[in-house]
């Protein structure tokens, strides 16, 4: 079945409001011939008149009428669509899908969200939850624009992976313990721990620091929420290493927290597509590499 083509509902509304054949074809820049084989072939389309000559004004019959009163709505939301999407293509509006970690959602993206916000009120963020390899995963199968992701991570066809930030991974230990002013891994093998599930990064990261000095000790219990972590912290169940953002509130007054020796660090980088990135999601890129630290 032939669809009907909008430029032959245009020229039929074009007939409506002018009253002739000859106007429409004026106003449309149209040659008269066109505007008629227009009409030919709505009607063979609909299969029956639309268009009546009285007294030398053509006027729209019930069927036509009802069929211009349907293409005004129609050639209204294509006009409308094109509006829509031109001003995605110019970056003055537009959605961009971003994937990353709870940590980064709860830390990091408010205040790059916040600037987005006062400087591109039209851009919709849709954020998703998810590990870096579901990020990445995404990403490369088109379903996200940005991600904000653990480093290293191998190379993705397709896919740009920059530094982005590197945080202290400090200890977080209740407030009423005794606890030394860096701490070891010898010192919190010892103590009952509260650790990152083993999807995560962190964990890796975390496990390989301890088993360097010949430590596996085994967690309390093991959390993907770092603020959940925090409050079990505060409420002295153990003791926690967790990433240090410089923009984070100031802990609990419950809890303290004390660096590693030796140091570690949680390294983040951003990725996103190498080829073709739509204006609004550089926006939301340039906002995002202001918080670049490390």
């Amino acid at each position: 079945m032939r669809e009907i083509s909008l430029d032959r509902l245009r020229t039929l509304v074009a007939i409506a409001d002018g009253g002739s054949f000859a106007d429409a074809a004026r106003n449309l820049h149209l040659a008269p011939p066109t505007v008629s084989l227009h009409i030919a072939e709505l009607e063979e389309r609909i299969g029956a008149q639309l268009l009546s000559r009285k007294r030398g004004q053509v006027r729209p019959t019930a069927i036509g009428e009802a069929l211009v009163e349907r293409a005004r709505r129609l050639l209204a939301d294509a006009a409308q669509a094109m509006d829509d999407v031109q001003r995605q293509v110019m970056g003055l509006a537009g959605r961009v899908r971003l994937g990353a970690s709870t940590g980064a959602i709860a830390h990091l993206l408010p205040q790059a969200l916040d600037e987005l916000r006062e400087q591109h009120p039209a851009i919709d963020v849709q954020v998703a939850v998810l590990t870096s390899h579901e990020t990445l995963a995404r990403l490369a199968d088109g379903t996200l624009d940005v991600g904000l992701v653990a480093l290293p991570q191998p190379p993705v066809a397709g896919l740009a992976i920059k530094p982005w930030r590197r945080d202290p991974v400090m200890a977080f230990v209740p407030a009423h313990w005794r606890s030394p002013a860096r701490a070891t891994p010898e010192w919190l093998a010892a103590q009952p721990l509260i650790l990152n599930d083993a999807t995560t990064r962190l964990s890796r990261l975390t496990t390989e620091w301890f088993a360097a000095a010949g430590h596996h000790p085994m967690p309390r219990i093991q959390l993907n929420y770092n603020d959940a972590i925090k409050s079990l912290v505060a409420a002295g169940y153990g003791a926690a290493l967790l990433p240090h953002e410089s923009t984070t509130p100031t802990p609990d007054p419950r809890i303290v927290m004390r660096p590693l020796r030796p140091s570690l660090w949680r390294r983040l980088g951003i990725a996103h597509r190498a080829a073709g990135v739509e204006r609004s999601t550089q926006h939301v890129l340039d906002v995002l590499w202001k918080q670049r630290l490390g």
